[in-house]
């Protein structure tokens, strides 16, 4: 139970680096909570218009989820390894640093599935690149992407993970509170894959 606890709270300290935060400010845009909604996350930093640096941040909050991850599977199995990756999520969501107000969680929950459960990962990647051509709003392809993960990982890599999956999606889905309220509504923002005239 200690190592549990142990991997649990190294991912807590690993996920809540919040990256978009630094790299923002690295960038000359201040504080990106600031900026848009607020939200330190891939998404909300794309709205700086710098690609780059929203592309830097989803691969860093992924990369954080799967760090964690990978290194508890590697020092203490897989168990570890599973509440290393809710760790890093609720470090992400709730960093210590920021007075426990983080990001949504879904590129960090997308790097722990690619970490404990490669094949969901790579199969809830998919879901959320289908749905996002398919209707243009983030934040309805992550919500499905995340919503029929514990489903992907009952068949694809057993209960252990899906009752992971199960609890990141309550947290994803209560973090996108705003944003379904706005999915009911029809005013959630679409995604622009038009390049704009130079």
């Amino acid at each position: 139970m200690l190592t549990l606890l142990s991997s649990a709270l190294l991912g807590y300290l690993l996920g809540s680096i919040p990256f978009g935060l630094v790299l923002t400010r690295l960038g000359g845009y201040g504080d990106i909570r600031k900026i848009g909604s607020g939200n330190i996350g891939a998404t909300n930093v794309l709205r700086t218009g710098n690609k780059p640096l929203a592309l830097a941040t989803l691969l860093l909050d992924s990369g954080k989820g799967a760090i964690a991850a990978l290194a508890a599977l590697y020092v203490a199995g897989p168990d570890a390894a599973l509440f290393a990756a809710g760790g890093a999520l609720l470090g992400h969501s709730f960093p210590v640093w920021l007075g426990f107000q983080g990001g949504k969680g879904v590129a960090t929950t997308l790097g722990v599935l690619l970490a404990v459960a490669w094949p969901v990962g790579v199969l809830a990647c998919l879901t959320w690149l289908l749905a996002a051509l398919v209707f243009r709003i983030s934040s309805l392809s992550a919500l499905l992407a995340v919503g029929l993960s514990p489903v992907m990982a009952w068949f694809l890599a057993g209960p252990n993970v899906a009752i992971l999956c199960l609890l990141v999606a309550i947290l994803v889905f209560v973090r996108h509170a705003s944003n379904i309220r706005r999915l009911l509504k029809g005013e959630e923002p679409k995604i622009n894959f038009k390049k704009k005239a130079a």
